[in-house]
């Protein structure tokens, strides 16, 4: 790993402009119109009244493979994504143009058989009138660069779920092919494709993309605490645990203190916690 070059790694400002289209397809990536009679989900799969998904930032201003670039010096092959967080500024725009901007804000030696942490920041604007949207956080695991002896910056908030049983539980099924639609997204990694790679890859079939599990926990959240309302949802952060397999339900797991929501998510067929140490900040 080539930890100078990655903190001053030059990212360029990224510009997309996404459609109706693209926020009713994210929507039903993430579970939405699984029930087609349900008013809550059709405001976010129909155009009439239509709200935007919180997490579909996620899916924005994407700055490329600058993982895969031989000058990062990254073993990419073997990064796991560790953790995502987002802070929305606004509501999402049903369209828009957006601006991007990426950074590298810490790189975090955990040893040489754990690997190395590191920390993106992310700030998303409008285009067209410079107003921000949103930030994302994101963690990834590189495990195959661990002992480089690198520490700068931090590692991101670790929230603690409490103990007992939770306020809620609610259960959201996915389908057979949902990391083929969830792909359509913008990331087409054929380890959520292909089934041979994954094999490969050490998994029975081709896994459920971790931002896919991260969009079924607003989805989770938005229809618990929300009644389905986009624009009480100020903030997401989840670590994650194991992947899931297309076709499983979640269980989510939340309780309430005044105006912060903690969860956590497993698979209702393996038993096996796939989100941890969730927190959402509500307006």
């Amino acid at each position: 790993m080539n930890v100078d070059r990655l903190l001053a790694w030059p990212f360029q400002d990224v510009v997309q402009t996404y459609t109706v289209r693209d926020t009713l397809l994210y929507a039903l990536s993430v579970g939405f119109g699984g029930d087609p009679t349900d008013a809550g989900q059709l405001r976010y799969v129909f155009e009439k009244d239509l709200m935007v998904v919180p997490s579909m930032a996620v899916v924005l201003g994407h700055p490329g493979p600058y993982v895969t670039d031989p000058a990062a010096g990254i073993d990419f092959r073997k990064i796991v994504y560790g953790e995502q967080a987002l802070k929305l500024l606004r509501p999402l725009p049903t369209a828009a143009t957006v601006r991007a901007r990426e950074r590298v804000v810490a790189i975090l030696d955990k040893g040489r058989d754990k690997g190395t942490l590191l920390r993106t920041e992310r700030h998303i604007v409008d285009d067209a009138t410079g107003e921000p949207l949103a930030v994302l956080n994101a963690t990834l695991m590189c495990r195959g660069d661990g002992g480089n002896g690198a520490s700068h910056g931090e590692a991101g908030p670790v929230h603690a779920v409490p103990e007992g049983e939770p306020h809620r539980t609610t259960e959201l099924a996915t389908l057979p092919q949902a990391a083929l639609l969830y792909r359509l997204n913008g990331d087409t990694n054929p380890l959520h494709a292909d089934p041979e790679l994954a094999r490969r890859a050490g998994f029975e079939r081709p896994i459920l993309h971790g931002l896919c599990s991260y969009g079924l926990a607003v989805h989770a959240l938005l229809k618990t605490w929300c009644d389905y309302d986009a624009t009480r949802i100020a903030s997401v952060r989840a670590r994650f645990s194991a992947p899931v397999y297309p076709g499983e339900t979640l269980v989510f797991e939340s309780w309430r203190d005044g105006q912060t929501l903690s969860f956590r998510a497993r698979s209702k067929e393996r038993g096996v916690k796939v989100l941890d140490n969730g927190c959402a900040l509500l307006r």
